[in-house]
């Protein structure tokens, strides 16, 4: 199972229904106009399969911080999403992902780091969003595999790299 964590607001729920919308799709096409989406007060569960693999995904709300680790014993994957362009929320994002990083459960599990809204005009650039998180010096020290990525849910900049991430490092599911 692989967990899709961040804060509030971050782009979560848009961004599993644009992957379902990509593997349903088969193929890179136009994604459409991004659905509306209400945030998420609970979790949602969502399979996705492409070419015959499947992996859960399991998103929790932001709201829910204080009980995601809860949910972190069946992990095998994580992926946090960061909003690139709320800067009130940066520091409490690198915060959370650090609570995330650190929990016992999760020290084998391959983590990606979202970096989210690219598209939209006032983004903090790639740089200075991996300083402010010193994502240099969290990947020497943690235990876990990471990798970072920028994406846009809204326009389907970085989809097709996500998922090719999140089927590289899928549990044992079915397919």
């Amino acid at each position: 199972m692989c967990l899709l964590l961040g804060a509030s607001g971050a782009g979560k729920t848009l961004l599993l229904k644009r992957l379902q919308k990509l593997c349903q799709m088969g193929a890179q096409e136009d994604l459409g106009e991004a659905p509306v989406t209400l945030p998420t007060v609970g979790t949602n569960l969502t399979d996705l399969t492409l070419r015959k693999r499947k992996i859960t995904v399991r998103e929790l709300g932001g709201c829910m911080g204080p009980i995601w680790p809860k949910y972190y014993s069946d992990c095998r994957s994580v992926i946090f999403v960061v909003d690139s362009v709320n800067t009130v929320q940066i520091s409490s994002s690198c915060v959370q992902l650090l609570s995330v990083l650190s929990a016992e459960p999760l020290q084998s599990a391959a983590v990606l780091v979202l970096f989210n809204k690219r598209d939209l005009p006032c983004t903090m650039s790639l740089v200075e969003l991996k300083a402010l998180f010193r994502m240099d010096d969290i990947i020497r020290s943690a235990p876990q595999s990471i990798s970072t990525l920028e994406t846009s849910a809204r326009s389907g900049q970085g989809l097709q790299e996500l998922l090719s991430w999140l089927f590289s490092h899928r549990s044992h599911d079915t397919g």
